[in-house]
């Protein structure tokens, strides 16, 4: 059962990637339930496991295109992100707070545990998303989401969306805009 999960985020991995024509530097946040994936009731069996090998591939592909990600922790930690400090700004205020298996999720603890220098914030603008079993990320994207399209619809038993943003339009019907802006 792992080796296939590892398989299936590994795939979803890669096609969110070029889905979202992600660049170095930028910022993905995702939120994911280790028991949704098991086919159990979000935060009813969790499993460190799940999360070690869906987190362990899609943070592999991230790193390989220089992509930062924020995870989301449960609704116990007020859904505050586990990130590396290098991708916060300046003056993104972080918060302390260690996830646990029951007090922010094992996607959290995992992250926290393989960060190099982990850190705990409440808000960020991330620059797309993955959500692992309807975790409800939109409020860690920036103010236009785009959904994504990807074959990958699902990480075991748990239903997958994905989303990037862009640049807002301003300016009515007389002015131009940059599609390559994001």
């Amino acid at each position: 059962m792992i080796e296939k999960i590892r398989s299936e985020a590994r795939e979803l991995a890669e096609q969110f990637c070029e889905a979202a024509k992600l660049k170095s530097g930028m910022l993905v946040v995702m939120g994911s339930s280790s028991s949704e994936v098991r086919g159990s009731k979000i935060g009813s069996d969790s499993s460190v496991d799940v999360a070690e090998a869906v987190f362990g591939e899609i943070y592999k592909v991230l790193c390989e295109k220089g992509v930062y990600l924020a995870v989301q922790c449960c609704e116990h930690l007020n859904r505050a992100l586990i990130v590396e400090r290098a991708a916060l700004k300046p003056w993104e205020e972080i918060v302390n707070a260690v996830p646990q298996l029951h007090a922010g999720g094992a996607f959290a603890m995992t992250a926290y545990k393989t960060f190099k220098d982990p850190v705990a914030v409440e808000h960020i603008k991330a620059d797309a998303g993955i959500d692992i079993g309807s975790t409800l990320i939109g409020m860690h994207l920036k103010e236009v989401a785009v959904p994504l399209r990807v074959e990958r619809k699902s990480i075991g038993s748990a239903y997958v969306v994905c989303a990037r943003t862009r640049a807002k339009y301003i300016g009515g019907e007389r002015a131009k805009y940059d599609d390559n802006l994001m």
